[in-house]
């Protein structure tokens, strides 16, 4: 009797949440087999090539991990996830082993030792690269192991390794030695959460003005500080070749360190309180110091407050120093940058940033090198010792690249808008200077630089490699991507010679050498095809203008042997993410190739190429607002100039049925698909995976929208299709991860906005992925996200007359 009542009160909670049992399916579906298959498909090995080219390594990568790895251990503390049980990132990737390539011979080398069901990541070469050492993670340990390139055989050193925060858990000191984060040996035991609690929880604010995004994973009360704490402590222990350790430092709530590039010092950055319950943990007060090598304090570098009261704007920075580094030019000097304007854009200076150097032993007064007109961005340096300094501005979209000669000249080198990427020079190479250190690779002559660039042009992206004038800014292409193919340039060996990774549209991407004197390229590798299935589609770049004249692309999938005669228009799925910009003639840049090769991934829309439907991938969503006017303030009109176009498109083709048309979406894509569906009669259906629909729930900012709600409610309210959910009749399939961890996309967004459409009697599905964030991983959430988006196409887009 207890049992029956208890079910009457649920069924009672369901319908009065506006759910059923019936509506309820048991376990995770899957799609058909042609689009399982496509999940299921091997993976191609990563690639990393030593800087000489000589040897490659070979690493291999699993596939989709199961719903068990997904679903491990986490905790959630100020911005990171952490599994508490290793010690480490509770939410990455990893690598199921690794062999070795011997490129001039072509001989691929097996690798003895590795351990059994291998999870590998983080790779790196010895400063000589006859070594590179790894992770490799359990249930309950992150473990460093190095591989012998000569031998072909794995070691493991020490077990232990903390990879809870960000920052690398270790570092090549020289050929023979490591410098290591591990779990502090002194931490003591792991906090436990009480019962009962001991107090309120209390926030204040004293008048100064701290807006912040709606950031997740907040620090939340004394339990959540203590166990930060606790999972950060870590020793720095330096740990040779026979895994024999010596401690460097001990029981640090260790932010981040970095070693000079000669060896004799590590900076860190280690957080201090109080903590925030308003911002993530980068942005906790921290003291930068730096040690000499056997752990003694050399010099108090920084002592960096709470980062509450920084404006929101894209131009803001701290009030304070930042950005410490090394220069990677010098044995042991360090720079740093200072904001003159207190990190405000909107107060006017000349100058916005001042880049500090302080060499050591760090005596006396750091110097001041070099102001930057606009918000310094980073800096790049030279065998020579000079610097090559970025600077930005989102507010017009301006770039700045300036040299700093060893003679103290300020040479202006570029000046540009970045969104022109018709005109972008692209960015230099680097290659290991005599101290293992990255450094810009140049030519013989030092005055030019080895450049890379996407070389986006009128004919899509054509990659490029040129030498770059540190003279005056100006310079020669050397090679350039030809048809068929897209080429991406790798590396610069020489003047003649180059590492390419070149595919095609049905080319699996490989390495291969290219001898620029005779164009002549030979193979590194020889990955097969993973998705023979796709060999025979159709693809193309298409090309089309919305009605104010700015000119728009997509990328267009058919199916295999598809005849618009004979077979007649096809359903339609059309995937966007919108994106901003200050001018139209940037907006109307071609940002694609129709020559790279078609992957595979669970956010790809490719799959439904082989349901029968037209593809349509990539599809420009531009919003302008050019001089004094924002992108925002005419959204929603932009977005259906953009969808007439495109559907105007596809239909004038003869292939696409305007009846039959679908539009989908990821994030922010998903957003674009809420408001097209609320806002015009335009699709017979939509699908908006993790995305945000109510913008008053993100009241300080979005995207790259800078203004507040309080500044510009219209604006918000506008472009919130929760706010005209009674207007909302088009069917709509909602998929969010219940986990998700992106800034403004927490899952009450979806769930909110469905009870609205719900509540107006619109036709709405609701999906939650358990254990998935803002990107899906497991492979059972993966195949059941692809047969709930594919049983919704079938049923209102490609049956959309039967139903």
């Amino acid at each position: 009797m207890k049992q029956i009542k208890l079910y009457g009160i649920l069924l009672l909670c369901l319908q009065f949440l506006g759910l059923s049992l019936k509506a309820q399916e048991a376990g995770y579906q899957k799609p058909g087999q042609a689009i399982a298959d496509l999940i299921e498909a091997p993976s191609t090995p990563s690639v990393s090539i030593s800087s000489n080219g000589s040897i490659a390594l070979l690493i291999e990568n699993p596939g989709y991990p199961d719903l068990m790895e997904v679903a491990q251990p986490e905790v959630r503390l100020a911005g990171v996830r952490i599994n508490p049980v290793n010690n480490g990132p509770s939410r990455s990737s990893y690598s199921s082993g690794v062999s070795i390539l011997y490129i001039q011979e072509g001989r691929e080398v097996a690798v003895s030792g590795l351990p059994d069901n291998a999870k590998l990541s983080s790779f790196s070469w010895s400063p000589d690269e006859s070594k590179a050492a790894f992770l490799n993670t359990t249930e309950d340990d992150i473990s460093l192991w190095y591989l012998d390139i000569e031998s072909a055989k794995v070691k493991k050193l020490i077990s232990g390794i903390n990879d809870a925060y960000y920052g690398t858990a270790f570092s090549w000191v020289n050929d023979s030695e490591l410098l290591v984060k591990r779990t502090a040996k002194d931490r003591g035991e792991m906090p436990k959460q009480p019962r009962v609690p001991s107090a309120p929880i209390i926030q204040s604010s004293t008048g100064d003005a701290a807006p912040s995004r709606t950031y997740q994973d907040l620090l939340t009360n004394k339990y959540d500080e203590d166990l930060f704490d606790f999972l950060l402590a870590a020793d720095l222990q330096k740990v040779d070749l026979m895994g024999k350790s010596t401690p460097l430092l001990s029981n640090l709530t260790l932010r981040s360190f970095s070693l000079s590039p000669n060896g004799k010092y590590v900076m860190t950055s280690t957080l201090k309180k109080p903590y925030s319950y308003l911002v993530p943990g980068y942005r906790f007060p921290y003291v930068v110091e730096v040690y000499d090598m056997s752990g003694d304090l050399v010099k108090v570098i920084a002592d960096i407050s709470l980062q509450e009261n920084i404006p929101i704007s894209f131009d803001a920075a701290s009030a304070e120093p930042r950005s410490h580094q090394w220069n990677n030019a010098k044995g042991a000097s360090l720079l740093w940058v200072q904001a003159l304007d207190e990190g405000n854009p909107k107060v006017e200076v000349e100058k916005r940033d001042r880049i500090m150097e302080w060499e050591s032993p760090f005596e006396g007064e750091a110097l001041a090198v070099f102001d930057t007109e606009l918000r310094y961005s980073n800096v790049d340096f030279l065998e020579s010792g000079e610097f090559l300094v970025y600077e930005r501005q989102w507010k017009d979209r301006r770039e700045i690249r300036t040299l700093l000669t060893s003679s103290g000249e300020e040479r202006l080198l570029v000046d540009r808008s970045y969104e022109d990427i018709y005109n972008d020079p692209g960015r230099p190479f680097t290659t290991k200077n005599d101290m293992g250190s990255s450094v810009l690779k140049t030519d013989a002559s030092g005055e030019y630089v080895y450049m890379r660039s996407s070389g986006a042009s009128e004919q899509g992206n054509r990659p490029f490699v040129s030498k770059f004038s540190l003279q005056d800014g100006e310079y020669e292409i050397l090679w350039r991507s030809e048809n068929p193919y897209y080429e991406l340039p790798i590396e610069v060996l020489s003047e003649d010679l180059i590492i390419t990774r070149r595919e095609s549209k049905d080319e699996q991407p490989n390495y291969f050498f290219r001898k620029l004197d005779t164009n002549e390229v030979i193979a590194i590798t020889n990955f097969d095809h993973p998705y023979p299935q796709l060999k025979n589609i159709f693809k193309e770049q298409i090309r089309y203008e919305r009605a104010d004249g700015i000119p728009l692309t997509a990328t267009l999938y058919l199916p295999e042997g598809y005849d618009a005669e004979k077979d007649g228009r096809l359903p339609v799925l059309m995937w966007a993410y919108p994106r901003e910009y200050k001018s139209a003639q940037a907006a109307g840049q071609v940002r694609s190739s129709q020559n790279d090769f078609t992957r595979v991934s669970w956010a790809s829309p490719i799959f439904w190429v082989l349901q029968g439907y037209a593809v349509m991938d990539r599809t420009e969503m531009p919003i302008v607002g050019e001089g004094d006017k924002e992108p925002n303030d005419t959204y929603v009109d932009q977005l259906i100039l953009n969808a007439e176009a495109a559907i105007d498109k596809i239909v004038e083709m003869g292939i696409g049925d305007r009846e039959r048309i679908a539009i989908g979406g990821h994030s922010y894509g998903a957003f674009m698909t809420a408001n097209l569906l609320t806002n015009s009669n335009l699709f017979a259906a939509g699908i908006a995976r993790s995305g945000a629909y109510n913008r008053t729930l993100t009241p300080f900012g979005f995207q790259r929208e800078e203004r507040t709600y309080w500044q510009a409610p219209e604006v918000y309210n506008a472009m919130s299709p929760f706010m005209s959910a009674d207007r909302m009749k088009t069917p709509m399939l909602l998929i969010h991860g219940e986990a998700d961890n992106n800034s403004g996309t927490f899952p009450i967004q979806s769930e909110r906005y469905y009870n609205a459409i719900k509540g107006h009697g619109g036709i709405a599905r609701l999906v939650f992925l358990p254990e998935e964030s803002h990107g899906y991983r497991a492979r059972e959430s993966v195949l059941h996200m692809l047969w709930e988006m594919d049983t919704w196409l079938d049923k209102y887009v490609k049956n959309k007359d039967s139903n």
